[in-house]
């Protein structure tokens, strides 16, 4: 990578906060991938901004990572720059109507229990998504029932020039794991919602047992980026997998879950290619067994 945007991405965010040649098993869930050229956390939009602005003139690509819960990174790493939106863009704010305003590095758990604590519901099912929430109003993340477009009143982005676009929910055409957002390619600034009072501890109890649920039926103490598939219409993506002999299947280190054949799961010491073999050979299985093609929910970096 041209030295001359290292140094220009030091001045805009701080040396501290630019490293070159990182391991990107240090920042995704599944705990594997190889090292980014550039890896760069910027402390608020402007300098998210100014950092995507140097990668645009540049010809640099700029891979946008939240808390890399929904990616499986090549071990040959990436050429390019990683610009990490988390914890410095995660303020979360609450009004008394219950209108909340949440930055996209914020954690889904962070926004549920903040909403928790106000006394207002309707995030409960977000709780236990283990990612940001500009991540979910990309994806329309959802579980037990509950989606992102359901609460979400709107999102502010940056489109591809750079620009600070506004977009309502109405024209947010979220769907099953898109929306508008993730097709043109914009980056989630913060995630409006509306939600609705209730007592902090019924909130609770329906966070406490969706937990309770989640630990019971997921393999959440290995390293995995959830669930590895999307959900193909009128079928579970786990029992296809399950019922074309796939459960337990391993490749190296990583392995279907025995838990939950959903979960595409490191045992310890996966590569990212092991990973990305056990996918392969689950889509081949299963078409073979019921002639449906699954679709991978993890999004794949490096393996061009």
């Amino acid at each position: 990578m041209d030295q001359r945007l290292i140094e220009q991405l030091r001045g805009i965010v701080g040396v501290d906060n630019v490293a070159c040649d990182e391991p990107m098993s240090r920042h995704t869930t599944f705990r594997v991938g190889g090292p980014a050229d550039c890896f760069v956390t910027p402390g608020g939009v402007d300098e998210l901004g100014a950092v995507l602005g140097a990668c645009r003139e540049a010809g640099e690509r700029a891979f946008i990572l939240g808390c890399g819960s929904n990616v499986l990174v090549a071990d040959e790493g990436l050429r390019g720059v990683v610009v990490r939106i988390g914890p410095k863009m995660a303020d979360v704010s609450i009004a008394d109507d219950g209108a909340v305003v949440a930055q996209a590095g914020a954690m889904n758990s962070k926004v549920a229990r903040a909403a928790q604590a106000s006394g207002f519901a309707g995030y409960e099912f977000a709780a236990g998504i283990p990612g940001t929430i500009g991540g979910a109003a990309i994806m329309n993340a959802g579980a037990y029932g509950g989606e992102l477009r359901d609460v979400a009143t709107g999102v502010t982005c940056l489109d591809g020039a750079g620009r600070i676009v506004e977009i309502a929910a109405a024209d947010a055409d979220w769907g099953y794991r898109r929306s508008m957002m993730g097709d043109a390619g914009y980056i989630v600034l913060q995630v409006m919602l509306q939600l609705h009072p209730d007592e902090p501890s019924a909130i609770q109890d329906r966070m406490d047992d969706l937990s309770r649920k989640r630990n019971e039926k997921q393999p959440l103490d290995m390293p995995s980026a959830g669930s590895t598939f999307k959900r193909p219409e009128g079928h579970f993506a786990g029992k296809l997998i399950q019922d074309a002999g796939m459960r337990g299947y391993t490749v190296g280190g990583a392995q279907v879950s025995t838990k939950h054949a959903g979960f595409v799961v490191n045992l310890g010491d996966a590569t990212a290619a092991d990973v990305l073999q056990v996918i392969r050979d689950v889509q081949a299985a299963v078409f073979a067994d019921s002639g449906i093609q699954l679709e991978p929910e993890v999004r794949l970096w490096g393996f061009e």
